[in-house]
């Protein structure tokens, strides 16, 4: 079994979205093995977006992610990282095909309404950054 981190964004949070999300997995037979609402700091949205410190778009990333509440959750399945990503589809809404949570709901590349980890390294990171150990089931 593999683990993966997931973020309903803002965006995602603001527009209801949240428990369809959840649903998809869900019946894909994911279980959730953490899950809490909460507004991120904005030293936690520089730690979880480290890598694009240097890029031009660092600080509206990190202020859109701090611009409201999101939901965190960890998943765990067969293959999670990769068949999350799958579901989660393309970055760019235009590149996301219908069926895939962005392809469904995202408006724009900066308001794309979900997060997941990209490998397992990262998914270990990140899941290390949003829960404690004990928080997971």
């Amino acid at each position: 079994m593999e683990r993966t981190f997931v973020m309903v964004k803002p965006d995602g949070f603001r527009r209801g979205l949240v428990g369809e999300i959840l649903a998809r997995f869900e019946r894909k037979g994911f279980r959730i093995l953490a899950l809490k609402a909460l507004r991120i700091p904005r030293e936690l949205a520089e730690r979880h977006y480290a890598e694009h410190w240097e890029k031009p778009f660092f600080g509206s990333l990190v202020a859109f992610i701090t611009s409201g509440p999101v939901v965190a959750l960890v998943l765990e399945g067969p293959g999670a990282v990769a068949e999350v990503r799958k579901m989660v589809g393309a970055t760019h809404p235009k590149d996301a095909l219908p069926g895939t949570i962005r392809g469904d709901y995202a408006t724009t590349i900066d308001e794309n309404v979900i997060h997941a980890s990209a490998s397992l390294e990262d998914a270990q990171r990140e899941i290390a950054l949003f829960f404690r150990p004990e928080e997971l089931l």
